[in-house]
C-alpha cells in the first residue's frame, strides 16, 4: 500500500516548479517578488496536506488547485486593502520567466510563448477577468485538459468549456489589430 511520504514531497512535486512558477507570474502581472510569494505558500500548503494525497490522483492537478485556490484568496483579500503600485516591474514585459529548465527540451507551447513579448498581447491577457484568465491560461499556457481545469478550479467542466471559449474571444477581439498588422490575418473590408 502506498503512503505518501513527506521524504519524498521534494522529489515528487520539484518537477512542477517551474510551471507552478511560470503561472504565478502571469497571475501575478510578473510581479517576480508576489510569484515567488505564491509558489513558496502553495509549496507549504502542499506539503502539510502531502500525507492526505491520494496515489493515483494526479500531483500536478493538485498542485495547480493549490495554487489556483491561494491565489484567488490573496486576491480576494487584496482587493479589499487598498491599492498598491508596484514600480520596480514597470519594464518588465515578458509573460513569465523559465525557473530551473537547463538542460530540457521546450514544447511548443513554450516557445510560442517565449516569443510573444508584446506589450498589447501581455495587457490583453491580463486584462481578462479573473474568471475568464484563469482557464485560458490553465489550458493554453499549462496544457491541462478540461477535466483537470475543471478540478483545479471546482467548477464543472461545463463552465470550463463556457470560461475558455469566452476567454478566447475576448483575446481575440482584443488582439485584432495586431494580427492585421502582423499578417496573421487579412483585414476584413466592411
Amino acid at each position: 500500500m502506498w503512503v505518501a511520504d513527506q521524504a519524498s514531497f521534494t522529489e515528487d512535486t520539484e518537477p512542477f516548479m517551474g510551471a507552478l512558477f511560470g503561472t504565478a507570474m502571469r497571475l501575478n502581472s510578473n510581479n517576480r517578488a508576489d510569484a515567488e510569494d505564491l509558489v513558496q505558500e502553495t509549496y507549504l500548503k502542499a506539503f502539510r496536506a502531502y500525507a492526505s494525497f491520494k496515489e493515483g490522483t494526479n500531483l500536478r492537478a493538485w498542485l495547480f488547485r493549490i495554487l489556483t485556490n491561494t491565489h484567488i484568496n490573496r486576491y480576494r483579500t487584496k482587493s479589499r486593502r487598498p491599492q498598491e503600485a508596484e514600480l520596480d516591474d514597470v519594464d518588465n514585459l515578458y509573460l513569465y520567466k523559465r525557473v530551473g529548465n537547463e538542460g530540457t527540451s521546450q514544447s511548443a507551447e513554450d516557445d510560442l510563448m517565449e516569443k510573444i513579448t508584446e506589450p498589447a498581447v501581455i495587457e490583453a491577457v491580463e486584462a481578462l477577468p479573473e474568471h475568464y484568465r484563469m482557464p485560458v491560461l490553465l489550458a493554453d499556457v499549462e496544457g491541462f485538459a478540461y477535466k483537470e481545469i475543471a478540478e483545479i478550479l471546482d467548477v464543472p467542466i461545463g463552465t470550463v468549456m463556457s470560461r475558455l471559449h469566452r476567454g478566447r474571444n475576448a483575446l481575440q477581439k482584443a488582439l485584432y489589430e495586431l494580427a492585421v498588422e502582423r499578417g496573421i490575418v487579412s483585414a476584413v473590408a466592411d
